[in-house]
């Protein structure tokens, strides 16, 4: 495997496909690792084609009878490429029965020539019709003998989460799963504490995804606060309550970067830290995702920002992961003294400190670092809880129901679209913030939706299927005609997707 070019890679920030080899497959962090050091995580999303042969399960014919406790109708307000997405609740019905729902005359998929007839289609009427969504449930279809990329257990140090505090928390932690149906969309959003996510998509249409590069997110986000005011004004962060829709055609006037990449049945897709992305899914179909950390994301992790309405508050406390993988920052980090270099251009170097430090916490048996520095306490599965800032990893109840378990293994928009993006900024690719110790104010525990909002993505739900059950994301790669060549002699890479025009605009 050839995972030497540690230097910026992927100046073009494309989206790019991966096809690792079987053995390449065995090890995901060490895999993950070698796809940054070939530049993907500049684009913030990448494909990941499996081997040949190697499968999630064997058959998902069991699955009719999966309960979508909480499905969720789509709701939009807005026009021309920029809407407000909003959710509401419908009553509960089994897989079988969403199944039906899409293939009726209301929810089908259009006819179309190719996925780019598609996606006119579905922007030119998206403020029509709304499609139902059933999604963030809770558990996974991964056979429990698949190893490889499981995405119940990755192996990351976001373990470090659980191991230490004993707090899982649904959709982060622990994975969910989505049914979509034509038009049903996720809206434009970092991962929460600006997470790595991986989503496997197991069976049905495809997914259209977007992403913005990561050294232009500060970009879309000024550009969101033009189009959506009241949100703005009401939220600091109001991009993490995902319900903004912005197209693609608004994004390229209004020179933002972005990639666009369609995921298909069997591939899976990795967003990156501080990765914005958004899709649509083209008809019938189901994914699973989760997030999962590297070293390289503790230091977003201590930077990222917060919604500060409430409205979709999920955070958790960094002690663990600075003092075990980053001990000589501790006492700096502690004392709220310790300045973060977030490149958004470095990627995670295979053999680094903090991997090989995350290989011996993982030993059985090396309480030496400190595995169970917290207080013991049963563990608890939390639907997205806010945990508290300090020297020790604090769990919040939330007030959102109670635990699930699974039998089995295994604003309205502004009326301007085209406005200024530039501004005051760091240089590209880097970010320089003081990062927040434990001397950071208590957060506290906030319902995941809002008391003056209206329902969105986040309804934990429940399955009644002999499975296990997880969760979310999707997206097809188009390489820039100009981006610089992939590496031959290592893993088969395909890299298809370009980059909107927008990228030609700098920072």
């Amino acid at each position: 495997m050839r995972a030497e070019h540690l230097g910026p890679q992927n100046p073009r920030c494309a989206i790019m496909t991966f096809r690792p080899t079987t053995e390449e497959f065995q090890d995901f962090n060490k895999y993950i690792a070698y796809m940054e050091s070939q530049g993907a995580h500049r684009a913030g999303l990448a494909k990941v084609i499996p081997p040949k042969g190697w499968k999630a399960r064997p058959t998902y014919d069991d699955v009719d009878d999966i309960l979508i406790a909480t499905p969720l109708q789509q709701v939009v307000t807005g026009k021309a490429g920029v809407f407000t997405q909003y959710h509401r609740k419908k009553k509960a019905m089994t897989v079988s029965e969403y199944r039906r729902l899409t293939n009726s005359d209301r929810y089908q998929t259009p006819l179309y020539y190719d996925f780019e007839e598609l996606e006119r289609k579905y922007w030119k009427t998206r403020g029509y019709d709304s499609p139902i969504y059933g999604a963030d449930i809770s558990g996974s279809l991964f056979d429990e003998n698949t190893k490889e990329w499981n995405l119940g257990h990755l192996g990351t140090i976001q373990d470090l989460l659980e191991q230490e505090c004993g707090v899982v928390i649904e959709g982060v932690n622990s994975p969910y799963l989505y049914f979509g149906m034509w038009k049903t969309a996720f809206a434009w959003h970092t991962e929460d504490m600006d997470l790595y996510s991986i989503n496997f998509l197991h069976f049905g249409e495809p997914k259209t995804w977007y992403a913005v590069p990561p050294e232009h997110g500060r970009r879309l986000e000024r550009l969101a606060k033009e189009l959506f005011p009241g949100s703005s004004r009401g939220c600091g962060a109001f991009l993490r309550h995902k319900e903004a829709l912005i197209s693609p055609t608004v994004l390229k006037d209004n020179g933002i970067p972005f990639g666009r990449v369609t995921q298909e049945a069997g591939e899976f897709m990795v967003t990156f830290p501080y990765g914005y992305h958004s899709g649509f899914n083209h008809g019938f179909n189901c994914a699973e995702a989760i997030n999962f950390a590297t070293p390289r994301w503790i230091d977003y992790g201590k930077v990222a920002s917060q919604c500060s309405c409430g409205e979709a508050r999920v955070s958790f406390s960094m002690d663990a992961f600075v003092r075990i993988l980053q001990p000589e920052r501790y006492e700096l980090w502690k004392r709220g003294q310790d300045r973060a270099v977030v490149d958004h251009t470095g990627p995670t170097a295979p053999g680094g400190q903090g991997l090989s430090a995350w290989r011996d916490v993982r030993v059985p048996g090396e309480a030496a670092m400190g595995l169970r520095h917290c207080p013991p306490r049963r563990l608890q599965h939390l639907h997205r809880p806010v945990a508290e800032d300090g020297g020790t990893c604090r769990r919040s109840p939330m007030r959102t129901g109670s635990p699930h378990s699974l039998p089995g293994p295994g604003s309205s928009p502004g009326a301007q679209f085209r406005v200024a993006t530039t501004g005051n900024s760091p240089e590209p690719g880097w970010t320089l913030l003081p990062t927040p110790g434990p001397s950071t104010p208590d957060l506290h525990p906030t319902e995941r939706h809002g008391r003056s909002r209206r329902p969105r993505e986040q309804g934990t739900q429940e399955l009644t299927v002999q499975a296990r059950v997880k969760r979310r994301l999707s997206g097809d790669a188009t390489q820039h005609p100009e981006a610089q060549p992939l590496p031959t002699g290592g893993p088969s890479m395909d890299s298809r997707a370009p980059l909107s025009p927008g990228l030609q605009h700098p920072a």
